[in-house]
């Protein structure tokens, strides 16, 4: 009898485990977001600023590649959006720490929505349908496809622009081209590089937690 009540009894994971596991999960995606955030602000004051235009070579363009590789669609545009809403009430977090609607309906505001815009591609480049992550080749592809689309947003939003004042010469499409977006092709190049780096190595412990 004593042998019999003993193989009988459960031996089931606990629900309050499975539940505080869900739960950190869940933690983790939270603040995973201004985290991301404030990497992006902090990347965006490792400046350069370039001649003529002032567009400054920053650092900012990897973290939000890294936003888009670590957190994926949803939680990655939510930290961009949360990025811009944050410059936007007033709060340092842009290149060379400039803040305020004026700095995203300027020049360079484009490249501030490609942020938002670029998040979701990186992850469909990464990631397969069983849900494992790429190699480093494709990984480095997705860098230089975020920086493209954040350059297909920038450079007509800075030709538009800078073509609003009519006391100006206008700016032809080669010279927003090539300040908008030639001269920053070799830091493109270099920061896809690290960033698929970076990701190769932790994107498979990331995916588990945040994914």
């Amino acid at each position: 009898m004593i042998r019999l009540l003993s193989n009988t009894t459960p031996t089931s994971t606990p629900e309050s485990l499975t539940g505080s596991t869900s739960l950190d999960r869940a933690t983790l995606r939270i603040l995973s977001v201004p985290a991301m955030t404030l990497l992006t602000a902090i990347a965006a004051q490792v400046a350069i600023p370039t001649e003529p235009l002032g567009i400054p070579i920053t650092l900012q363009s990897l973290a939000v590649l890294l936003t888009a590789l670590a957190l994926g669609p949803k939680l990655g545009s939510m930290s961009m959006l949360l990025y811009l809403i944050t410059g936007a009430i007033g709060v340092g977090v842009f290149a060379e720490g400039n803040s305020g609607w004026l700095t995203i309906i300027g020049q360079s505001g484009g490249y501030l929505i490609g942020f938002i815009a670029c998040q979701p591609f990186a992850h469909w480049i990464i990631r397969r349908k069983d849900n494992s992550i790429r190699g480093w080749f494709a990984i480095f592809t997705a860098g230089i496809v975020v920086h493209a689309i954040i350059f297909a947003i920038g450079v007509p939003w800075l030709w538009f622009v800078r073509n609003l004042d009519s006391e100006s010469d206008p700016m032809p499409w080669s010279t927003a081209i090539h300040f908008g977006m030639t001269v920053f092709i070799p830091g493109m190049i270099l920061k896809s590089g690290i960033a698929a780096g970076i990701a190769a190595w932790a994107l498979p412990t990331v995916a588990k937690r945040l994914w």
